[in-house]
């Protein structure tokens, strides 16, 4: 699907503590920021996520710092947490709000796997300081549910939310020349 980026000058927020309305939010928030000040091309729609991780009953947003990060993957380790992302699909006319949850268990983790994965940075700027989709891969040892909302993108709230705007799944893909 043809797309650009502009990123938003929303500032997240984890709001009361719950992580529905928090992502929710958030990504509302991000969506209508971004259209308040870009003109639309003709049929453009705005796409605001936001993603947190909920643990022992406690909200993770992206740590400030490395040994916020660190804290974050302690209280990780080993356990399951549930993954939250909110979407905000929005035009100048009408918008859709939805959210996806999923379950991750980590595996344990030592020390030293928490010192050598905060090392290699890739805890910056993401939720509960981890990313699935990279070298954060290894902590995990179970998903139960829509891997991408861990990524940070609920494809299947994503094609539903498309769909009430009319575009059904695949209508973006050029038309496939017929089968001998």
């Amino acid at each position: 699907m043809p797309f650009r980026v502009v990123v938003s000058a929303h500032v997240e927020d984890l709001h009361d503590g719950d992580p529905v309305r928090t992502v929710e939010r958030n990504a509302r928030g991000k969506a209508e920021e971004v259209l308040a000040r870009t003109r639309l091309r003709a049929g453009e729609l705005v796409l605001g996520v936001d993603t947190v991780v909920v643990a022992g009953g406690r909200v993770l947003g992206k740590a400030a710092g490395e040994q916020e990060a660190a804290e974050y993957l302690r209280l990780l380790a080993g356990r399951r947490h549930e993954v939250y992302s909110g979407l905000h699909l929005c035009s100048a006319e009408r918008a859709e709000t939805a959210h996806a949850a999923t379950g991750v268990t980590f595996r344990a983790l030592s020390a030293g796997d928490i010192a050598r994965y905060l090392a290699c940075g890739e805890w910056r700027e993401r939720a509960g300081a981890y990313a699935i989709q990279g070298v954060g891969s290894a902590l995990v040892e179970r998903v139960d549910g829509d891997y991408f909302n861990v990524v940070g993108l609920p494809v299947a709230a994503l094609l539903t939310a498309l769909a009430a705007f009319g575009a059904a799944p695949f209508s973006w893909l050029p038309a496939a020349p017929p089968r001998p």
